[in-house]
């Protein structure tokens, strides 16, 4: 009959794998928990189709915002300063129906200038965004 014998002059051999575990576990968690994070941030854009500015309302009863070469703004064809913007945005914004603010850049415009528009829009109660390049004059 084979017999086990214990020699306690042996090293142990087996990994302890428990560790390595509650690392994994730990760093799953933190991954979801920090994905819904990363999903949540940010402005959806959608390409639009021609005729977009009109929406279901006519052109006048939506917001319009045109950047102009010169950085000079100008929200439903009047000249606003960049300090005034939210203000007017927003009494704009609550006279459309559509909530719909239409916003009109040229090329030689800062990316900066046009999402700090948008974002101003947005805060201002804007439900829809609309971003057109300008057209040759």
């Amino acid at each position: 009959m084979a017999m086990k014998t214990d020699d306690n002059d042996s090293p142990i051999a087996d990994i302890n794998v428990t560790p390595l575990v509650d690392v994994c576990l730990v760093l799953v968690i933190i991954f979801m928990v920090t994905a819904n994070f990363t999903m949540q941030g940010g402005i959806k854009l959608t390409q639009s189709a021609q005729g977009a500015a009109s929406g279901k309302h006519s052109i006048e009863e939506n917001v319009n915002v045109i950047l102009t070469k010169d950085n000079k703004i100008l929200v439903n064809g009047r000249e606003i300063g960049r300090a005034d913007l939210e203000l007017e945005l927003r009494s704009c914004i609550a006279k459309s129906k559509d909530k719909l603010v239409t916003i009109v850049a040229d090329k030689t415009n800062r990316v900066e200038s046009v999402v700090d528009v948008m974002d101003l829009a947005k805060q201002s109660g804007a439900e829809k965004l609309s971003v057109l390049k300008k057209l040759q004059e």
